[in-house]
C-alpha cells in the first residue's frame, strides 16, 4: 500500500471516528428526550381527569394523553377503524359524542373482533354518558402500505377529519378523538375500552454505547495507522 493510501485511510479511520461519536452523543439526547416524554405520559395517564378544551382550540404533542372527562350524548352512527390488539385483529368503534356545549369529540368507545362488528352487537347508551378518557392526535392518511378508503367503507387509521367529514357531522368538531379508559364495572363488554397502547421503545442508551464503541474503536484504528506511518517514516 502506498504512502497516499494509508494517509487516505487514516484520515478515512478518523473522520469515522469523528461521525460514530456525534452519533453517540445524537442518541444521549434522543435518550433524555424520550425519558422527559414517558414521565410526561406517566404524569398525564394518571392525574385527574380534566374537561376537553375547546373544539376550536388546537391541540399539540404536549396535550396527547392527557385524561379527560366528557358529559354528553353518542349520536347513532360509528365508524369502525382496522386494529390489532392484544385480543386481536378487529376493529375500533369510533363514534360521535355531542356535548353539552354543542361542538362533537369522536370518541374510540373500544375494540370489538369481528364477531361484534355488527352495529347492534355495541350499540351506544342512549341518554347522556360521562366518560372519562386520554386524549389522542388525529392519525391521517392510513396504516402501514394501507390508506383509508372512506368511498369503500375501509378505515386503517383514526383520522378525525375524515371520519368526521363521512359521518356528516356539522358544527365544532374536536381535531383530536379520545381513547375511552376501561369501566372497571363492566370489564368484559364490547366495545372492550382501555387497549391504549402506553408502551414506548427506549433502546438510545444501546444505540449510544454502540456508536461510542465504534468511535472508540475506529479512533484506536487511526492511532495505529499514525504510529505505523511514522515507524515507516525514513530517519
Amino acid at each position: 500500500m502506498g504512502r497516499a493510501a494509508r494517509i487516505t485511510l487514516i484520515v478515512s479511520a478518523a473522520l469515522a471516528s469523528l461521525g460514530f461519536l456525534a452519533l453517540c452523543g445524537w442518541q444521549v439526547q434522543r435518550l433524555s428526550w424520550k425519558q422527559d416524554l414517558i414521565a410526561r405520559i406517566e404524569r398525564q395517564v394518571h392525574a385527574e381527569p380534566v374537561a376537553p378544551p375547546p373544539a376550536t382550540a388546537p391541540v399539540s404533542k404536549s396535550d396527547e394523553y392527557r385524561r379527560l372527562r366528557l358529559h354528553g350524548r353518542f349520536e347513532p352512527r360509528e365508524v369502525l377503524v382496522h386494529a390489532t390488539t392484544e385480543l386481536g385483529g378487529g376493529h375500533w368503534v369510533i363514534a360521535p359524542l355531542r356535548l353539552e356545549d354543542g361542538s362533537t369529540v369522536l370518541v374510540n368507545r373500544g375494540f370489538v373482533p369481528p364477531q361484534q362488528r355488527a352495529p347492534e352487537l355495541h350499540a351506544a347508551p342512549s341518554g347522556p354518558v360521562e366518560l372519562v378518557g386520554l386524549l389522542r392526535l388525529t392519525e391521517t392518511g392510513g396504516g402501514p402500505l394501507r390508506r383509508n378508503e372512506p368511498a369503500e367503507g375501509r378505515w386503517y387509521s383514526r383520522d378525525v377529519a375524515g371520519i368526521a367529514a363521512q359521518l356528516g357531522l356539522g358544527g365544532s368538531v374536536a381535531p383530536f378523538f379520545v381513547d375511552e379508559s376501561a369501566d372497571p364495572a363492566r370489564p368484559q363488554r364490547w366495545p372492550r375500552p382501555g387497549l391504549t397502547v402506553l408502551r414506548f421503545a427506549n433502546n438510545h442508551a444501546v444505540y449510544a454505547i454502540t456508536w461510542l464503541a465504534l468511535g472508540v474503536m475506529t479512533a484506536a484504528a487511526a492511532v495505529y495507522l499514525v504510529r505505523e506511518e511514522r515507524r515507516r517514516a525514513p530517519s
